[in-house]
């Protein structure tokens, strides 16, 4: 079959005026060319006007000879939503099973998707689908019929052959259940292994922008707790239902005063503390009301003068009350008093959509009583080893085996930045075991992360199986840094949604390092963050040497000098199994080859990527 001809229909009055960008079909397009590599394109955006659909459809249908034209949007409740009328009004045929499927898997994702009209149907021999206006559903639902659209273009274009074996698949006994676990990837005799990687070496930067345009920024949110939201990114703008403070309040401990009244000896009517209801009875000529920091302001008073600015003159027998005080300062009206809204007026933005959640932001929220609040969607994360000499940390092992640290670092290296994660076991080095610990791993996470099984060895077989298994895309799998070489990074879609891979190599070292310099800042920039750069500074350390042609990211640890110079020394041996060098580290120095002879006593600057706090 020649290549195949897609047609993309956004459907949109927004997106035809260009008021807003067109998210969807993008999203949509570079799907599809994940799985139909040399396709063709149609695409054209319209207003949500039946005829000009009909129009777009009928043109690509007739003119062009698409074999499947999606459209996307228009397919929901609203007056404006005519994408299905116009799909009826030009398709022959219906293909009902193909929109059941989408509304019956979409239903597992929300519930919401009942409110879908989608519309399949065939025109002559072309394939019609409505998705969707989401970037997300729309993605989803390609995904939900992704297999059947190669046979249903083959039944179209009466392709025989393509049709025949597709019959037979279908009529074949099936294997049994335990079978569909087996991977495809099949383990080669040592000597007929790759010697060289066909993957191209990218730089740290280059590997970095890549994985930053595959990772796109989540749409979604979700409300919580006001005080489970620290870390959060804020998915709604904040604003004051009420001023701040509601009443008027005292700043100081001391005396409400009439600021006419000036210097002088005062009668103490009474006492007021924060918390008491305020007094309504007007402050008379001569009276001061004794009044603590918070409380409410009496009626009649107008200012404030501090317990340091006064005198007891005279007290009751029993010398629990003070009677009468002298007041030793001229009051100025509206001193030390916090008027109402001073802090923050009613209907006040308060905190903006898209910042993080700081703790004095938990203060911020708690203050305005606001105790449920929107923040965006984290990616599900999900961690595994691969290797058949690992064992856990509380078991005993045997000559060949060692225990696995790598897993529980990382995981709880990106709970030290606030991300959760789930453990999702080890895999053996078996293409088998590799494929089954996966699709474990995918079903349940945007995210997934392995440690090991990507480099050069006869066993390191993830790769493979995430190409022949999963169809993925390797994006990179190696980067010219020291340690982290064999870093890979993926794309695939898994059950119609987009899914994230990271092989990290199998040394603790290097794992760490290429989470703190990819998977960090990825999370982030996910939760619609911005680019997350770890500080960088310049650093004077004893000469490091770097023989490889590799930059070296040695592990250092950097305080500060009494006179405010930032200083380090190497955290010793930098073997990329050593994880002892990454224990007493908090920063990166970025060491480039050199050929230097000085005394390794000799200092010089040198670019540091500082993770943790100075020594």
């Amino acid at each position: 079959m020649e290549a195949l001809s897609f047609g993309i229909l956004t459907v949109s009055d927004t997106c035809f005026r260009k008021q807003k960008a067109d998210t969807a079909g993008p999203r949509l397009q570079s799907e599809i060319e994940k799985h139909f590599p040399h396709c063709k394109f149609f695409k054209k955006t319209v207003p949500d006007e039946i005829e000009e659909i009909k129009a777009a459809l009928d043109s690509w249908i007739k003119f062009f000879e698409c074999n499947v034209v999606f459209t996307v949007g228009g397919t929901g409740f609203s007056p404006r939503d005519v994408t299905p009328e116009a799909t009826k009004a030009i398709i022959e045929k219906e293909a009902p099973g193909l929109a059941y499927t989408m509304v019956s898997k979409s239903l597992a994702v929300t519930p919401m998707a009942m409110l879908s009209r989608a519309v399949c149907g065939i025109r002559g021999k072309t394939l019609v689908v409505n998705l969707p206006g989401s970037a997300k559903a729309a993605v989803e639902c390609f995904g939900f019929i992704l297999d059947s659209i190669p046979h249903a273009v083959a039944l179209l274009t009466e392709h025989q052959e393509l049709v025949q074996s597709a019959h037979s698949k279908m009529q074949e006994v099936k294997a049994p259940a335990a079978d569909s676990t087996k991977s495809k990837v099949k383990l080669d005799c040592a000597a007929n292994r790759n010697r060289t990687s066909p993957y191209p070496m990218l730089e740290v930067d280059e590997a970095l922008e890549k994985v930053l345009r595959e990772c796109r920024p989540t749409l979604e949110s979700e409300e919580v707790d006001f005080d489970k939201a620290m870390n959060r990114i804020l998915a709604e703008d904040v604003y004051a239902e009420e001023p701040v403070p509601p009443f008027r309040a005292s700043i100081k401990d001391g005396y409400a005063v009439r600021a006419a009244d000036g210097v002088g000896e005062k009668f103490v009517r009474r006492v007021t503390a924060a918390g008491d209801t305020p007094c309504q009875e007007e402050l008379k000529e001569g009276e001061v009301i004794r009044i603590s920091t918070g409380a409410a302001i009496p009626a009649g008073a107008d200012a404030v003068v501090q317990v340091e600015d006064t005198t007891l003159v005279e007290k009751s027998q029993d010398g629990a009350e003070e009677l009468k005080i002298q007041i030793n300062v001229e009051p100025k009206a509206g001193q030390d008093i916090r008027e109402i809204g001073s802090d923050i007026s009613a209907g006040e933005l308060v905190l903006q959509m898209y910042n993080r959640v700081t703790p004095a932001y938990v203060g911020v929220l708690a203050m305005l009583g606001k105790t449920r609040v929107k923040v965006f969607k984290r990616a599900s994360i999900g961690i595994l080893s691969t290797g058949n000499e690992l064992k856990a940390p509380n078991e005993d092992l045997k000559p060949g085996q060692i225990r696995d640290s790598n897993k529980v670092t990382l995981i709880n290296l990106l709970k030290k930045y606030s991300y959760e994660s789930n453990d999702c076991g080890v895999a053996r080095d078996d293409p088998d075991s590799v494929k089954t610990v996966l699709e474990k791993a995918l079903s349940s996470n945007d995210v997934v992360i392995t440690t090991g099984g990507v480099s050069m060895g006869e066993y390191d077989i993830v790769k493979q199986v995430l190409e022949k298994d999963f169809g993925a895309i390797i994006h990179f799998a190696r980067i010219n840094m020291k340690p982290g070489k064999p870093t890979t990074f993926a794309t695939l879609a898994y059950k119609g949604c987009h899914k994230i891979f990271f092989g990290l190599p199998g040394n603790p070292v290097s794992c760490c390092v290429t989470s703190l310099l990819f998977v960090i800042p990825v999370l982030k920039y996910m939760e619609r963050s911005k680019i997350y750069e770890f500080p960088v500074s310049s650093v004077r350390i004893p000469i490091l040497k770097n023989n490889d042609i590799r930059p070296e990211y040695h592990r250092v640890a950097v305080k500060v000098e009494t006179d405010g110079e930032l200083v380090g020394k190497s955290t010793g041996n930098q073997i990329s199994s050593r994880l002892n060098s990454l224990a007493d580290a908090n920063g990166l120095a970025i060491v480039t080859n050199t050929t230097n002879k000085l005394h390794p006593y000799t200092y010089d600057k040198y670019k540091v990527i500082l993770f943790d706090d100075l020594l």
